[in-house]
């Protein structure tokens, strides 16, 4: 702001004296009453210089009145509060040594001893208390107990779309065979996280398992193993779900319609009720999930979650987005800003995203050309959407090679690769099926649906490792279950 200036031209002092011929003209004020009038007119003259800085300072809060004032001392606001105590909201406030403790038992909670420790100290005050020694205390105590995992036995376990109403899923139609088959019900997704919880499993990140780094003796960069800490007796595990793209043909069969983003600035869902309202709530994987974690936060390891994988034919997260839509949605524009914001919203919240190809092709079986127009397709679409990924699910879990490492001479493992993608996930109903390459890691997954569970109560049982099928099959399926066929 520029500074005012002020020039005193009237003093009261002539610039020069004028002597009379005759005599001296005598003054109409005796000279002790002038001396007094020109320190008056200074003094109002300075109060006038700072009230109008103050004013412009303060730019003149608004009087109770609607006037601007410009009071003595410390500006005021409409209620008479003092300017100089009202809160600068551009400063964030200092967490409460509460707030600070309650984030540092979370952190303590969830294996990240260090940073509970961190955040502790932070606060001297806290950190001298019982409270804060206390737990700085059982994470010294703990840290040197804690076993570091083996990635190779390392299980992925995936879903797709959750059944949320089980009545209008399995209503006899032509679709009631497909959801059967490899979709899992709410209740069914319930109880398998509560059971796992029990066993002693815990999320990781696909990224906690292996991650690049510089190689300076090669040049570019390297995948190297992650050190996974947890106390004795837990099992890291991570987890997927397919499609959620909440496809059109899903409409009216009792699943969600989108994700979304809550009061609470966290991903939800929403779904349409039966008058054709639209209603926010735990309507699939993400939501169920996150409750979950809420009553269970060491079931996650340092704040992970799970991989959402997406097609893009249909759109991204239930949003009509894919430019065949440009023509019929006439909110095609805002349905992508949605997407954007839902995407970072769910990587905030610890979640990972994943391509699941563009058209929900077989990447093993197409010919070259469809496998780079697909994945193209999807960068453009999809990944301009969401911020890309280094995550690969494979539709149908149709992988490129056998079960060896991928080589350099695999034509289609090199062009993912050159597309960015580093992580590799077919489907295997192994309990584990880890591979790390020198610049990528493949992971088998487990499908966790009608299909597998009834297999288990029937035939043989792959899961008992995670739960026991029996307490989990949702009695509202129709049996048999029929053949699996991928997704």
């Amino acid at each position: 702001m520029e500074k005012q200036y002020y020039h005193l031209s009237g003093s009261g002092y002539p610039s020069h004296r004028r002597h009379h011929r005759r005599r001296r003209r005598r003054s109409r004020f005796p000279l002790p009453l002038r001396i007094t009038l020109i320190l008056l007119i200074l003094l109002a003259l300075v109060l006038m210089i700072g009230k109008l800085r103050r004013g412009k300072s303060a730019d003149s809060l608004p009087s109770a009145h609607g006037e601007e004032t410009l009071g003595e001392g410390n500006p005021q606001s409409s209620d008479g509060t003092p300017e100089s105590s009202i809160p600068d909201e551009t400063t964030p406030s200092q967490p409460s040594e509460e707030q600070l403790l309650s984030e540092a038992e979370l952190k303590f909670a969830q294996y990240d001893y260090d940073a509970a420790i961190a955040l502790v100290n932070s606060n001297p005050e806290l950190a001298a208390k019982e409270a804060g020694a206390s737990l700085i205390r059982r994470c010294e105590e703990i840290k040197p107990t804690l076993v570091r995992q083996d990635i190779s036995q390392i299980t992925h376990v995936f879903f797709h779309t959750l059944i949320i109403d089980t009545a209008k899923a399995f209503d006899n139609d032509s679709r009631q065979n497909g959801y059967n088959d490899v979709m899992t019900t709410k209740s069914e997704f319930e109880k398998m996280m509560l059971e796992m919880y029990n066993r002693g499993y815990v999320l990781v990140r696909i990224h906690d398992i292996a991650h690049e780094i510089d190689d300076p003796e090669q040049g570019g960069k390297k995948m190297v193993e992650g050190d996974i800490l947890l106390p004795e007796g837990k099992k890291a595990f991570v987890l997927s779900q397919d499609d959620v793209n909440y496809y059109e043909y899903m409409d009216g069969d009792g699943f969600a319609k989108d994700i979304t983003i809550g009061a609470d600035g966290k991903p939800t869902t929403e779904m349409v009720t039966e008058d054709g309202s639209v209603v926010t709530g735990s309507f699939d994987m993400v939501p169920i999930l996150n409750d979950f974690l809420k009553e269970h936060p060491d079931f996650s390891y340092r704040g992970a979650k799970g991989i959402i994988a997406v097609t893009g034919y249909n759109g991204v997260f239930g949003y009509r987005t894919d430019p065949s839509y440009e023509g019929t949605n006439p909110n095609i524009e805002a349905d992508r800003q949605k997407v954007r914001d839902v995407a970072q919203c769910l990587r905030d919240d610890g979640w990972e995203l994943a391509s699941h190809s563009w058209g929900h092709r077989n990447y093993g079986k197409i010919s070259m050309e469809e496998l780079r127009e697909d994945n193209e397709k999807w960068q453009e679409r999809v990944g301009s959407l969401i911020g890309g990924t280094d995550i690969l699910i494979y539709p149908f879990g149709a992988d490129i090679a056998d079960w060896h490492p991928y080589k350099a001479d695999n034509e289609r493992f090199q062009y993912l690769w050159g597309s960015g993608f580093r992580y590799f996930c077919n489907v295997d109903s192994s309990p584990y099926f880890v591979q790390m390459g020198k610049d990528f890691l493949r992971m088998g997954r487990r499908n966790l649906d009608g299909y597998r569970m009834w297999q288990d109560m029937t035939v043989k049982n792959r899961t008992a490792d995670l739960f026991n099928a029996s307490d989990i099959f949702d009695s509202a399926r129709p049996t048999p279950v029929p053949g699996y066929t991928g997704g």
